[in-house]
């Protein structure tokens, strides 16, 4: 009897720290693939541009293959992306990337994915950023709040005017849920960092908040 008590408590122990191993290396491993990922998809695309566009720019390798240097291709793109905030940041091809803008916003077929993306990612970045006014909402039950973002302050334009509209982020996704809320059932976390918001809500409430 005890020897099975015993044997009981070592297959607890076992999986106790497997599961523990499995939270320490399961973020890194999942973070290490991502990034290895990106590198290796834009050093694998990047040659293949060059040599299209620019023949002899790399040297051909016996097997056909063309020879690269690790991680040049990513150090490529982001001072490419750097450049062209830097560049757009002039007035005057600031007001041509306006107009080019507009153009994309009224093309019918590309505006729509065009809008949604640029959209979605000045949400999170620029001088647009919406996810900034993290909040609790009352949209489920009275009692019963859920951590989301105040992404317009009024919901006039649905004829509104005392409902402010909310993103709720769902956990564990990229995705999240609109809200049209009443202003009362809304209260704003003012101690509370967007980040830090964000993170507890897509975590499903397992992210310590400051």
């Amino acid at each position: 009897m005890a020897e099975n008590k015993n044997s009981q408590i070592l297959w607890k122990k076992i999986l106790q720290y497997f599961f523990q191993g499995l939270v320490v290396l399961a973020p890194i491993g999942i973070t290490l693939y991502a990034v290895v990922w990106l590198f290796t998809t834009v050093d694998n695309i990047l040659p293949n541009f060059l040599h299209n566009f620019f023949p002899g720019t790399l040297e051909v390798a016996p097997d056909g293959s063309l020879k690269t240097i690790p991680g040049v291709g990513f150090i490529f793109v982001i001072t490419i992306v750097f450049l062209v905030g830097w560049i757009s940041s002039n007035f005057f091809v600031g007001r041509l990337v306006d107009v080019f803008d507009k153009m994309l916003e009224h093309t019918p077929g590309v505006k729509f994915i065009y809008t949604s993306v640029k959209d979605f990612l000045e949400a999170f970045t620029g001088n647009k950023k919406k996810f900034d006014k993290p909040v609790l909402a009352s949209v489920d039950a009275a009692d019963v709040w859920r951590v989301g973002f105040i992404t317009q302050e009024t919901a006039s334009r649905f004829e509104l005017e005392e409902h402010a509209i909310v993103y709720i982020p769902l956990a564990y996704s990229i995705t999240g849920v609109t809200y049209i809320v009443p202003k009362n059932k809304i209260r704003l976390l003012e101690n509370t960092s967007p980040a830090d918001a964000m993170k507890f809500a897509v975590s499903g409430g397992v992210t310590d908040v400051d």
